[in-house]
This record gives structure tokens, sequence and C-alpha cells, in this order.
């Protein structure tokens, strides 16, 4: 008696068994194309990626868009949160999947973080490349979600896409926006590119690379969740390194922040004690 071949539905894969066992793959078809017989022999990294989220393989501009956009999110930095949580579990000696974990949960938040370009992209879609309402829909797009949704991701207070208490848009997202928009002309990359001084002063902070990440996902044809997700497994690559390099030095060479507690100029003075 034969053994039937377990069922799934997917509009992303479609495999075919081996003769002499259901549960192993003989043929692998990812949006109609042979993954092993043709996509590694044929495809990039970034061409596949794009067709698992797609199911179509991308053209010349979203292919080198989309490989400029993985370049630019691939290595934050130690100064990012998420990537500076996979040193401190990488120094600390968690396994490397604690490491990646730690960098995925810091990097998920809406300050920031992979939630922070969701919202960013639903306000886009709302209120396209107009400046009031496309601000007022990121300053209240917290009132309009499902409430268990607010629970979980509260108000940041600030406009996302935006760095708060900065005072100048960094030099690599003014690279990486300039790159993009001469990929992806005519849409909302080059109407950021034409107004980010008009819409960094009407905000009253610069922009950042999840506004420009954004928009260029949009552009790309992904959807806020698609968005969300990409961002979280484009930033790995980063953490990961940094992360097996800290596990190398040790603690004695970790980067610690200085954080000056006494800023604060409308924080309560100290209390003077007596022994």
């Amino acid at each position: 008696m034969s053994t039937p071949s377990p069922q799934f539905h997917s509009r992303i894969w479609l495999e075919e068994a081996t003769p002499d066992d259901p549960f192993t793959a003989e043929r692998c078809y990812c949006g109609g194309y042979d993954v092993y017989g043709e996509i590694i022999k044929h495809a990039s990294y970034i061409e596949y990626l794009f067709l698992l989220f797609h199911g179509e393989r991308p053209d010349q501009a979203s292919h080198r868009a989309l490989e400029i956009l993985a370049l630019a999110l691939a290595n934050p930095g130690p100064r990012s949160p998420a990537v500076h949580a996979a040193m401190s579990a990488g120094v600390g000696g968690s396994p490397a999947a604690a490491a990646l974990m730690a960098a995925l949960a810091t990097g998920a938040g809406a300050a920031g973080g992979s939630r922070e370009i969701f919202r960013c992209m639903e306000a886009w879609q709302a209120h396209p490349q107009t400046l009031s309402p496309w601000l007022t829909a990121r300053k209240d797009s917290n009132e309009h979600e499902h409430p268990a949704r607010r629970e979980v991701w509260p108000d940041t207070g600030y406009c996302p896409g935006f760095v708060p208490d900065s005072h100048h848009c960094p030099l690599p997202v003014r690279q990486t926006l300039a790159l993009l928009s001469t990929c992806l002309p005519g849409q909302r990359l080059a109407w950021l590119q034409a107004h980010r001084g008009l819409v960094e002063e009407e905000v009253g902070s610069p922009l950042g690379m999840t506004g420009v990440a954004a928009a260029a996902l949009l552009d790309l044809g992904f959807s806020p969740s698609q968005g969300e997700m990409l961002t979280l497994l484009l930033g790995l690559p980063g953490a990961a390194a940094h992360a097996l390099e800290q596990q190398e030095q040790g603690i004695r060479r970790f980067p610690f922040f200085g954080i000056n507690l006494l800023a604060d100029p409308e924080a309560p003075p100290r209390k003077q004690t007596t022994s």
C-alpha cells in the first residue's frame, strides 16, 4: 500500500515528490521556475528574493533598486540598537540563534525599526505625494490601527520615517536616496528626493533611512506587511557579522556608548544628601 503524498497549497512554491519517498522533494518550483535546475544557475540572490515575494522576476531597474536597498540595510552598524543587541548576545556567549533573535526583536519596533517602515508605507499609500495629509497620516496613524495593534505598538510621538532629536539628514541617507531615485524615477523616491528639504522643514526632523526604505519598497511594489518582513530580513547580515566579531574580541573591547543623565534641562534637580 503506497503512502499518500502530503498536500499543501501555495501560490509561491510547488514540489514534486521523489518516486520512493513522498516526504522528499525531487523538484522544486518557485513562480514556475525550477529552483535547482534553473534559478541557481542563472539568477542572483536579489532576483530570487524578489521572485519569492512577488511571484515574478524583477525588471532591470527593480533588480538594481532592490540590490541597492539590500546593501544599504545590510549593516546599520554598532550604533543601531538591533546590531548592538546582537553584539551583546555574542559577547555574552549566547548561541548564534539568540544573537539573531536579539537583533530581530530589537529591530522590530516602531521607533527606528521595521514597524516604523510599515507605518510609513501605510501613510504613503493613503496620501501619495502630498505634504500636509502625508504628515497628518503619519502623526495620527496609530489612532487608526486595530486596538490590539495599538497596545503592542504604542505611538512614538514623532513622524515615522524621520529622525527625532537630530539636526541634519545623514550623508548615508542622502546618498542612498539619490541613487535609488535614479533607478526608479517618477515615483515616490523621486518625489522625496525633490521635496526632502520642504518635508524636513515641515516635520521639524531630518529624513531617516526608514523613510527612504519605505518609499523604495512601495516603488518596488511591496505591501507594508511585505516591507516590514523584508526589512527585518535584510538587516540580519550586519548583526550576524558584528555578533561573531564581538564574540572573538570579548567584553574588554565592547563599544559602550556614554549617556549623559544630566543633559535634560527639564530634569528635576538632584537633592543634596548629608551623611
